[in-house]
């Protein structure tokens, strides 16, 4: 039996570009959608190589995807704020949504209700009701992007997190803010409510998560600050932990009181999407044009640390049958339950009225038109798995190996990060589609027999076997009481410039050349040696500086150095303290920053993006009604005042010309230079 609590489960390439998002069936977690600068939305099988389906009619890069429920409907938001709602059982675009002026960056489905809602970069989140086409309500307050939303399980909460480090509650009836949730220092990541009782979980980029009580809006509990940004968050189905996902790590949290229960190390970099089932969790990140799934068994989940899980286990709503349920606390808590239900039918048709009344969508503009216009496809990829999940309305919900987990692969088995990618040839494609289901015994792989055919066996041989070949002669790789075919050519288990009969001469050449590169990266590794020690003598300079309490110093001094890196230290320190920033420091770090944006290396280009974010968020108000209304008369801290935002506004139209140039940009980045553009815009 094995032992593993973490595993790699597979590693492909999931679009012939880069990979801006993901989402896996929270129901299931058997099946994953993915969204890319190609404009496609692929769907994909977890653990199987193969792309099910390709979803296409985008015209913009696809930043977020979402499925429903039931998982039978996908929705997808692209860059120009446009979405699709595809039903995938029909293999077809159903609807198409415009209002949006900016990227969208979260998208969730009403638990019961033919409704979505979506957030956006344009600082708006919208509620969308499918069989109209058309938007219901429009909800406005958050001051930074809209990174997350979520409706609650009983349908009538919807809550929202954004880069201003708020978490809003919205109340979908009334249309109104019902609560903000303002402890949080730094940008929130996600949201995630309780399956059952009135608790709501944030996640933050100030390293934290913390637990929130829907009665009180009281804060219950929060953890610590850990060694990264907290990118995910979900709770286990029975509601028992709260598993946090960050930069390679995953945390099991109670919050009554709050404890860490176990962590475990992973390999995912920054998790995009994480679900439970079948006693597992399923992680996802992306990278580039890769997609990496992980995962965890939760039966190794530590519990001797903090409370017993019997003691977090809430009871849950128990009525009898055609009773209601219950106002009364239902949970071992003490805390109310969300009635998860669906309202009767006529309740719904009670508020068609109520929502022909309410204001009709934003005009599109002329890109949504052209995407609203645009033709939808749906290309299926993978016939069979495509019949087994949907047809006869066999999805993975009702699918009989839902409940059975992904086997952890075998010690001496090939780990799943070095098999080849799927997209190298098409053999391994069709030999792993017609491979046993994975519910059944992993054996572990024989070495390759003789038997195998002439043109497969060395291939196969000396992919996993190089180096026995260049130790030893061709001879001793076939055992003494087995013959090779006779049309086996054992100078295939040698490089191809080591073949023949002056082998051993171009293996002594091969190690002369492999000296010399090995003294070539020395040579560098003593240069980069000296580049770092050189930045460590400036960073000490500065931080002695720091501490005698002269920051403003400091700075000029880590900008007289002429050093970018000193520059991106600095600033990544400073974006963790916002009090430290001011207008003086902004005239000094604004050309610098502006600098930052045009460089070659992306985390600096992030890092000067960050921090023009922060002064356009802290000083717009500031530096634009000083530019407008100059000082009169004699007033000399305000003509002083008037001189510094001058020059910011200056050196901000400058940067302005940067993000226009840049918008454009494939990826992650371009989104950052859109979003800069849409705060830029209020210095008009």
């Amino acid at each position: 039996m094995t032992t593993k609590r973490s595993w790699k489960l597979q590693e492909f390439v999931a679009h012939g570009a880069n990979v801006n998002c993901l989402a896996l069936g929270q129901q299931s977690g058997r099946v994953m959608v993915t969204g890319g600068d190609d404009k496609k939305v692929n769907m994909w099988a977890v653990g199987k190589p193969n792309c099910i389906m390709s979803l296409s009619g985008h015209t913009t890069p696809v930043e977020c995807v979402r499925f429903n429920s039931h998982e039978e409907l996908v929705a997808a938001g692209s860059q120009s704020g446009s979405l699709k709602i595809w039903d995938l059982e029909a293999a077809k675009s159903i609807r198409t949504l415009t209002g949006h002026k900016g990227n969208t960056r979260s998208l969730d489905f009403h638990p019961y209700g033919d409704f979505v809602a979506s957030g956006s970069v344009d600082l708006n989140i919208k509620l969308w009701d499918i069989r109209r086409k058309g938007c219901i309500f429009t909800y406005k307050g958050h001051t930074g992007p809209i990174t997350c939303i979520r409706f609650s399980p009983d349908g009538r909460w919807i809550a929202s997190t954004s880069e201003d480090g708020l978490v809003k509650l919205w109340d979908l009836t009334s249309g109104k803010l019902l609560h903000d949730f303002k402890q949080h220092t730094a940008s929130v990541n996600h949201v995630e409510f309780h399956p059952n009782e009135f608790l709501l979980a944030t996640a933050s980029s100030d390293k934290t998560v913390k637990f929130w009580d829907l009665e009180t809006f009281g804060l219950v509990s929060s953890t610590q600050p850990g060694a990264s940004d907290v990118r995910n968050i979900v709770f286990h189905s029975e509601g028992s932990y709260l598993y946090s996902g960050s930069q390679d790590m995953l945390h099991a949290y109670g919050w009554e009181p709050v404890c860490l229960y176990d962590t475990f190390s992973m390999g995912w970099g920054r998790v995009a999407d994480m679900a439970v089932a079948s006693s597992q969790l399923i992680g996802a990140s992306f990278n580039q044009t890769n997609v990496s799934i992980h995962v965890v068994n939760l039966t190794k989940v530590n519990r001797a640390r903090g409370v017993p899980v019997e003691q977090l286990q809430p009871t849950g709503p128990t009525t009898n049958a055609g009773q209601p349920v219950p106002t009364t606390p239902l949970s071992a808590s003490g805390r109310r339950s969300f009635v998860t239900e669906r309202p009767a039918t006529t309740s719904t048709k009670q508020r068609e009225p109520a929502m022909k009344s309410e204001p009709q969508r934003e005009s599109p503009t002329q890109d949504e038109n052209k995407e609203e216009d645009s033709p939808s496809s749906a290309d299926i990829k993978d016939p069979e798995n495509y019949d087994q999940i949907f047809h006869p309305k066999k999805r993975i919900s009702r699918s009989p190996t839902r409940d059975e987990p992904f086997p952890a692969p075998l010690d001496d088995q090939q780990p799943a990060s070095t098999r080849p990618p799927p997209t190298q040839s098409k053999e391994p494609r069709q030999a792993q589609a017609q491979s046993p289901p994975r519910q059944q015994p992993v054996s572990v792989p024989e070495p390759a027999a003789p038997q195998r055919k002439p043109d497969i066996a060395p291939q196969r041989v000396a992919d996993t076997r190089p180096t026995r070949a260049a130790e030893a002669p061709p001879q001793s790789i076939v055992p003494s009481d087995r013959k090779a075919p006779a049309e086996l050519d054992m100078n295939a288990f040698l490089p191809q410039n080591m073949r023949g009969a002056g082998g051993d001469m171009k293996i002594k050449e091969q190690q002369q050349t492999e000296g010399e590169a090995l003294e070539s990266l020395m040579r560098g590794h003593d240069s980069m040696c000296a580049v770092l020690t050189s930045r460590n003598r400036n960073l000490d300079v500065v931080k002695a500086i720091w501490t005698a309490g002269d920051v403003r110093t400091a700075v000029e001094s880590a900008v007289n150095m002429r050093d970018q890196a000193i520059i991106v230290d600095l600033i990544n320190i400073m974006l963790m303290k916002k009090s430290l920033w001011s207008l003086d420091l902004c005239v000094v770090l604004l050309p610098k920053i502006k600098d930052l944006m045009t460089s070659k290396y992306e985390n600096y280009v992030q890092c000067g993006c960050a921090a023009v974010k922060l002064i356009l968020k802290s000083f717009t108000t500031l530096i634009k009604s000083n530019v407008k209304t100059p000082p009169s008369g004699v007033d000399i801290s305000r003509e002083e005042r008037y001189k510094k935002c001058s020059k910011c506004y200056g050196y901000l139209l400058a940067v302005r010309t940067v993000v226009e140039d840049r918008q454009h940009t494939a990826g992650k980045m371009g989104s950052t230079f859109r979003e800069l553009q849409l705060l830029l815009a209020q210095l008009d």
